[in-house]
């Protein structure tokens, strides 16, 4: 559990820059929340929060539902977008750029395979796609399991290679739907609210889409995490679940992105409860279930753009919030040391 002995004295700290309390919003929020991460297992409160080498991991995935026209691309665009990634073409590719962000790309179960020895691209892959899932598993418990531990090991890797501030985004077509089933499943949320357009399909494609999570959903309600992540989940998400307990194992702060993103650490922090108060929550997407899963999470998002694009674009783009923060904490002067008085 986030040790929380130091959380007075970071609010102090905060309380004492020269401004009116509370005057610098969720910022003060964000800072606090840094600071109390980064003064785990310390004696004393951190003068300083640094944010070193943040980086994004892309996760890659296809899923057998896309079959049945749930989206307005086939599964052949994953591949196509993974290769925009490496090739640094995509909206990632550019909020990264001028953020300062590192980048990686990982296949974990694409239906067309990208042959290349680019440094950052990473294969892991747990099958070419999930089963269709409106008719079977999507997935065995083998490679559940072995999702959750490749997630969990890369994670801890990039963290053990210099970051402290990871996020992740995903590609995969169709793995809006998986998302929408999973939280259905695994929350009291009824299947209207979990289900949006995702990149946006006809209204017909809509009630179909709800139709075959509804008649999947219904397979495994009440049924353990593991079990669901089997019958309706992605080769992505199951592996970003992992990559957030990885994360969580490292004492490290996640910027969660969007509505598939939020649904794998919704799914994260029903594993392990803990891990919640490593993650710091970027925007509220315009998919229509993310602001239900975000309730679940107690979670109140830094940005509101009407983003519906995944790739870990929304978190990227509130790097410069938590970098602005890390800056009033550790330099905005105090009372004090301004001789303002009040």
């Amino acid at each position: 559990m986030l040790d929380l002995s130091h959380s007075d004295a970071i609010w102090q700290r905060i309380n004492q820059k020269t401004k009116p309390l509370g005057a610098l919003g969720q910022l003060e929020s964000v800072a606090h929340q840094l600071a109390l991460i980064h003064s785990q297992n310390s004696a004393s409160v951190v003068e300083q929060i640094n944010i070193n080498n943040p980086t994004v991991l892309v996760f890659a995935g296809d899923h057998g539902i896309a079959d049945e026209g749930v989206s307005i691309a086939p599964s052949a665009v994953t591949q196509q977008m993974v290769m925009n990634f490496l090739a640094g073409g995509a909206a990632i590719n550019c909020f990264c750029r001028v953020n300062n962000v590192a980048m990686k790309v990982i296949d974990c179960g694409m239906l067309l395979p990208v042959e290349t020895e680019h440094p950052d691209f990473v294969v892991q892959r747990l099958g070419e796609r999930t089963n269709n899932f409106a008719i079977q598993p999507a997935m065995s418990t083998e490679q559940v399991e072995q999702g959750l531990q490749f997630g969990r090991e890369l994670a801890e890797q990039v963290i053990e290679s210099g970051s402290n501030l990871v996020m992740f985004g995903e590609m995969g077509i169709a793995n809006t739907s998986s998302a929408a089933a999973l939280l259905s499943a695994l929350s009291s949320l009824s299947v209207g609210e979990c289900v949006g357009k995702g990149t946006g399909i006809s209204e017909q494609q809509y009630d179909k889409k709800c139709a075959l999570v509804e008649q999947a959903v219904s397979r495994c309600r009440g049924k353990d995490v593991k079990s669901v992540l089997c019958e309706v989940g992605g080769y992505e998400i199951v592996q970003m679940v992992g990559a957030f307990l990885g994360a969580y194992q490292k004492r490290t702060t996640v910027v969660v992105d969007g509505f598939i993103v939020t649904v794998a650490a919704y799914i994260a922090v029903l594993l392990e409860p803990e891990c919640r108060d490593y993650m710091i929550f970027a925007h509220r997407s315009h998919e229509s279930g993310h602001s239900n899963v975000l309730q679940l999470l107690n979670a109140d998002p830094l940005l509101n753009l009407n983003l519906r694009l995944g790739e870990g674009t929304g978190a990227v783009l509130a790097v410069p919030l938590l970098i602005a923060a890390a800056e009033f904490y550790n330099n905005m002067a105090s009372f004090e040391q301004a001789g303002v008085t009040v």
